[in-house]
């Protein structure tokens, strides 16, 4: 499957030396560039820049906007806290000197971590590198496993992921397995129809633990179980979700980089081809920073965040550190040991490739339910590292990956505590009159935007790195943008979670017709906070201390609370219509598959399927 884009605009355009077919056109799943021969002796993966094409000018221009984002925010942060800008206390009023003071710490923790936000990305977009693509090890012994979970995800689904890893090119062994939690019978004939071996732990207690690397019903206890069982008959194994449909060239694209003894893993971006509606277009587009931007940077570190959905793993590295680790997001938790390990027969720390190559298309949450599920796994994941594994691993990481993945955490606790702590505050003013940092509005208001806008800049301006062939041609974003905003209270109950020890449990996403419907109880948190800030609102008009300045930020965080709802009321399907038609993904929103061979979405179902 060749994803093959027209035009240039945000996604811009390579160079020869980078596999580009045309000045024009981009091949996703070359991005880059074109196979090379490993160079004799040993081998070590070599990076180059992903603005190289455009040499030391290109460099010295994002080092200037970089410089620009990040001195705007200081001296936005600087300006709101000079003394001038502190309330008066009154020693009559002891709590309204409380709520000032509260405020204020609360501004400079909320200001700090958009700081941390400003600065990461913009790094990002200074060091961000792309690995030079060698010739796979034809020796190596090679496994493409994916997974089932009979009753969430349906059968032809994976069907459909199955008989695309049969067509995985690889000139060694490679053999496609399906690991199977029900031992379904209907499982066992589609894998014998289709060629394909099949496991189950099903049924075995020593593979069903309430607890650690076999723990029942996850993901890390069905992929431990059989690495265990069948892990010492291959080298590497290559995996996708059920939902994700590989290409031909996946084994070509990742396989190469383990020429390196010391890569522990590869893993390419996530992308969702189901783009017919508002939910997946805008959870595709809010993928863009990480996957087109910040992994790219993690390859300065060697210290790509392993993720799930499309990835190549060594399986001597995951014998180091006991498996894959037990954790609601385990891809996460298991990259962070592997980083914090050595390689046994180097004595080199493992480290790990992104590429940027487009090596599966998948199928993003359809539902607003399935959408809030997920965000809220992978901030509980990351609230839970934080809180624990990330300082006891720290000191091991060596060089600058403990301030990378720092870096790289901060946008949950940002939004989340960004969240709460403007909501608390607007409680604050609203019932108390209390207003923390005394500036003039309109002015505060003034610069916050233009602070704003600088950091839209860098946003935008990053966007010709866009890995993604399914976002429209030159879209700068700002649905996935919106999208992160409206999901901040979903961030802020992960959070809260996390804090009070809440267990947290692993739900598969739901798949296709399997996919849940969304009802009112979907919206609950956004609710909740918006009952809360609604009272607030009242509450300041009977006291008196409603007035333009004070009721600004608690109305626009109304607004966020009520639009997820009202989005879906607005995207319902019309009564008495009938499902959409099946469309060929890449070819959606203008750009052109370059190829007969696409992933096809089937109307309101979402399945997807190979297509010829």
């Amino acid at each position: 499957m060749d994803l093959v884009a027209g035009g240039s605009g945000a996604t811009g355009s390579r160079g020869a030396d980078r596999g580009a077919v045309a000045p024009s056109r981009k091949d996703f799943t070359r991005l880059a560039g074109r196979i090379t021969e490993p160079p004799e002796g040993p081998y070590q993966v070599q990076y180059r820049r992903v603005d190289a094409d455009g040499g030391k000018s290109a460099v010295l221009r994002t080092l200037l906007v970089v410089l620009i984002n990040v001195a705007i925010e200081v001296v936005f942060v600087v300006w709101l806290f000079l003394p001038a800008h502190r309330p008066e206390f009154d020693e009559f009023t002891p709590v309204t000197n409380a709520a000032n003071i509260f405020v204020i710490v609360s501004v400079a923790l909320v200001e700090g971590l958009r700081l941390v936000n400003v600065f990461s990305l913009s790094l990002a977009s200074l060091i961000a590198r792309d690995p030079i693509p060698v010739r796979p090890d034809p020796s190596m012994r090679v496994a493409f496993i994916t997974t089932i979970v009979p009753g969430k995800e349906p059968i032809e689904m994976v069907r459909a992921t199955l008989r695309a890893a049969r067509r995985i090119r690889y000139p060694g062994r490679l053999d496609v397995w399906l690991l199977d939690e029900g031992d379904d019978p209907q499982v066992k004939a589609m894998c014998q129809a289709e060629g394909v071996r099949h496991f189950s732990r099903k049924g075995i207690q020593e593979y069903n633990q309430p607890k650690g690397a076999f723990k029942a019903k996850t993901k890390h206890g069905n992929y431990n179980a059989w690495i265990d069982k069948h892990g010492y008959r291959y080298d590497v194994f290559m995996s996708v979700d059920p939902d994700h449909v590989p290409v031909p060239e996946y084994a070509e694209r990742m396989l190469g980089y383990f020429r390196d003894p010391d890569v522990a893993y590869v893993v390419g971006p996530q992308c969702y081809a189901n783009v017919d509606n508002f939910v997946t277009k805008a959870a595709e587009s809010q993928q863009f920073p990480f996957h087109s931007v910040i992994q790219r940077a993690a390859n300065a570190y060697g210290a790509a965040m392993l993720v799930g959905t499309n990835n190549a793993v060594r399986i001597d590295a995951l014998s180091v550190i006991g498996g894959l680790r037990d954790s609601i997001t385990e891809d996460m938790a298991t990259g962070l040991a592997l980083h914090s390990r050595r390689n046994p027969a180097t004595g080199g720390r493992w480290h790990s490739v992104y590429t940027p190559d487009v090596v599966a298309v998948g199928e993003g949450p359809s539902s607003w339910g399935d959408y809030f599920g997920q965000q809220l796994r992978w901030s509980r994941g990351t609230f839970e590292l934080l809180s624990g594994a990330f300082w006891r691993r720290q000191h091991r990481l060596g060089g600058l990956r403990p301030l990378h993945y720092l870096l790289i955490t901060a946008f949950y606790p940002s939004m989340a505590l960004g969240w709460i702590l403007g909501a608390v505050n607007a409680v604050i003013y609203l019932t108390l009159g209390a207003s923390g940092i005394v500036v003039p509005p309109e002015l505060w208001l003034a610069l916050y935007i233009d602070a704003t806008l600088f950091q839209l800049w860098v946003y935008v301006r990053n966007r010709r790195f866009n890995v993604s062939p399914f976002e429209e041609e030159g879209s700068p974003g700002l649905r996935g943008m919106l999208m992160s905003v409206l999901t901040a209270p979903i961030y802020a109950s992960g959070l809260i979670a996390t804090l009070l020890r809440r267990p947290a449990r692993f739900v598969v996403t739901p798949k296709a017709v399997a996919s849940s419907t969304d009802g009112i109880w979907t919206f609950s948190r956004h609710l909740l906070w918006a009952a809360i800030l609604g009272g607030a609102i009242i509450a300041a008009f009977v006291q008196g201390y409603a007035n333009v300045d004070v009721l600004m930020w608690p109305s626009l965080a109304l607004l966020i609370a009520l639009m997820p709802a009202m989005l879906c009321w607005l995207d319902r399907p019309s009564a008495g219509a009938t499902g959409a038609q099946p469309v060929l993904a890449p070819v959606q929103q203008g750009r052109s598959t370059g190829s007969a061979v696409g992933v096809m979405v089937d109307g309101p179902t979402e399945r997807m399927k190979a297509v010829a």
